[in-house]
């Protein structure tokens, strides 16, 4: 799965844009009474965007990071300040190319992972420099 179209994050410098928030939850069984009106209001950026500086924002395309559930075509939050702990899906340069991958480490090695069986791994060397940030959060179209 490649990664396009890197878009700086302008999340620091934006206004905020709140949007209505209705409390009542809706329900994924059996359906409840919806209510009319909304309580609050819910900027995303809060919930979404912990370290606006260092976050940027990147879409995900092709299917290697399905079983993630990252879809091609899903936006991706990406926040640079995050530790590249083991086990954690980032962004990192391979071959001149970005790409979003699980990264991997143990038994004195580094590698990005797939999460997709069709992909192969991919061994790193140095992954400090090739790691460019952690996916926090993914906005997947329905």
């Amino acid at each position: 799965m490649n990664v396009t179209t890197i878009h700086p994050s302008r999340a620091a410098a934006a206004l905020p844009l709140p949007r209505p928030l209705m409390l009542s939850r809706a329900p994924a069984g059996f359906p409840s009474p919806a209510e009319d009106h909304c309580d609050r209001r819910l900027d995303l950026n809060e919930h979404l965007i912990r370290h606006p500086a260092a976050t940027f924002f990147v879409r995900a395309e092709g299917d290697s990071m399905t079983g993630a559930g990252i879809l091609s075509g899903a936006l991706l939050i990406v926040d640079r300040s995050e530790e590249a702990a083991d086990g954690r899906v980032v962004i990192a340069l391979v071959e001149g190319c970005h790409t979003v991958k699980r990264l991997r480490r143990g038994g004195g090695r580094c590698w990005l992972e797939a999460a997709n069986p069709d992909y192969a791994d991919i061994e790193i060397l140095d992954d400090d420099s090739r790691v460019w940030g952690v996916v926090t959060h993914v906005i997947n179209r329905l």
